[in-house]
């Protein structure tokens, strides 16, 4: 029988080689890798610059707002050029001493953006509280409500995708994903006064198109029907999720997919499985419930 130690060394044999599926995986041997831990510092200090005195670690007053949002920008800089140039070596194959002049570039080309991720973010909280009778006051919507997590996460996420910057995106949308369930890709495009009620399941794909005052509820998914396939047999990166127009509510658990558009100053209801364009000004609803006999009871199939 093998010894304790024979045991581990053998496996940490095993482990420390390097497998072919690893290097599919991108992984340069060597290299520093973006951090999941430093983008959720970054995500906290953009959120205390978008929403000032809500989650800041000292008080803010309005004599000391200029000076904490000064440190604040400071910090978003220095984490995220470095981490925008962790992604380019990560993805683009490149050394990490000619990154950094990009990395620093595309960083500060982000903090110029954000005075209208902020802008943006604030028609998502007045059309959360808006639209949910259960709102006593906006900063009730700042502190409680997932969807201005996962919003402040995707718009973040997509302003940096829109300036190329790779990788670090789809971690920041995926880092909201494990915290809300809300599962928003970075490509896709949402206008301003966006809400998601109780937000649990709801999925959005990458070349979703959302245009303004739209609503969603839990559950909902903007999905691919099919994807087409390149001559290696891979899913090709082309239109394939749906377009809602301004002023659509969607209900919960409904199902929404493939290059379909759902026209403006529409209701379409909950449980539904939609694959079809529709009209603007349209009501969709779920058919009257049906049952079968042969399942009251207690008979199964």
């Amino acid at each position: 029988m093998a010894s304790s130690t024979d045991i581990l060394q053998k496996t940490t044999k095993a482990l420390s080689e390097v497998y072919q599926e690893e290097e599919e995986m991108n992984l340069r041997t060597g290299s520093i890798l973006p951090s999941n831990d430093n983008l959720r510092e970054l995500m906290l200090l953009i959120k205390g610059v978008v929403f000032p005195g809500f989650f800041d670690r000292s008080r803010i007053t309005e004599r000391t707002r200029l000076y904490h949002t000064g440190v604040a920008i400071e910090n978003i800089y220095s984490i995220l050029k470095d981490q925008i140039a962790k992604g380019l070596v990560f993805c683009c194959d490149r050394s990490e001493n000619t990154v950094a002049a990009e990395a620093k570039k595309l960083a500060i080309r982000f903090i110029e953006e954000l005075p209208e991720i902020k802008r943006l973010m604030l028609t998502d909280v007045a059309a959360v509280a808006h639209n949910d009778p259960a709102v006593t006051n906006y900063g009730e919507v700042v502190f409680s409500y997932p969807v201005i997590t996962v919003m402040l996460h995707y718009r973040t996420a997509h302003a940096l995708l829109e300036l190329g910057v790779p990788i670090i995106p789809r971690i920041i949308t995926e880092l909201a994903h494990s915290e809300t369930g809300i599962d928003i890709h970075p490509a896709a495009k949402i206008g301003e006064y966006f809400s998601i009620d109780h937000g649990t399941g709801v999925v959005i794909g990458a070349t979703s198109i959302i245009g303004n005052h739209v609503m969603l509820y839990q559950g909902v998914t903007l999905g691919a029907k099919n994807f087409k396939y390149d001559e290696k047999g891979l899913p090709m990166n082309v239109p394939r999720h749906p377009i809602l127009e301004d002023n659509v509510t969607v209900y919960s658990n409904t199902s929404i997919l493939g290059r379909v558009t759902i026209g403006h100053d529409t209701i379409i209801g909950g449980n539904i499985w939609l694959t079809h364009d529709v009209p603007p000004h349209s009501r969709l609803l779920q058919s009257k419930a049906m049952y079968d006999p042969g399942f009251l009871d207690g008979a199964g199939i």
